[in-house]
């Protein structure tokens, strides 16, 4: 049995609410198999306050989260990532840092619930919704064998996983 920790960054450009979501999503249902880790290209320096709320409401982690730049994990010493995930189309189209290790790349954006306009209510909804998406997407990923299909098959259905539900892009190409 493959006892190996698998390291996971989602991006963002402002890494304040889909990076977090996932961040904490995969904190809990991938805990023991995954560490979680999320940044952005542009990192807004606040953590959505509402993006907190839905995962605590969801029994997910709430607490310890912060903006940061994606640069934090492309620096020697830094956790070497065997994965990294961009939900939104702004990081997806970005130049990402050269990541150590060689991480296998995917899509998986999501609209950006931050962009809704509307009463508190239509707010927590569409964080909701988005955490609903990126909780069907990191539990597609956990059901993967890893550890016994080869890197050709993993990438072929992270692609797939990007195409689920909810996604803001139909383009399949690596992060």
């Amino acid at each position: 049995m493959n006892n190996r920790v698998y390291n996971v960054l989602f991006l963002c450009t402002g890494n304040s609410a889909r990076s977090i979501l996932a961040e904490g999503i995969l904190r809990k249902e991938g805990s023991g198999r995954f560490n979680a880790f999320s940044a952005g290209s542009l990192p807004k320096g606040t953590v959505n306050p509402v993006a907190l709320k839905v995962l605590a409401a969801l029994d997910y982690p709430s607490e310890g989260f912060r903006s940061k730049a994606w640069d934090e994990f492309a620096v020697p010493g830094a956790p070497e990532m065997d994965f990294v995930f961009t939900v939104c189309d702004d990081a997806a189209g970005e130049a990402c840092p050269v990541w150590p290790g060689q991480p296998m790349t995917a899509h998986w954006g999501i609209e950006d619930p931050s962009n809704v306009e509307g009463t508190d209510i239509e707010n927590e909804r569409a964080f909701s919704q988005a955490a609903r998406f990126m909780k069907n997407r990191i539990m597609a990923f956990l059901s993967l064998p890893l550890a016994s299909i080869d890197r050709m098959a993993v990438n072929h259905h992270l692609q797939l996983i990007g195409q689920m539900d909810g996604t803001t892009s139909k383009n399949t190409d690596a992060a």
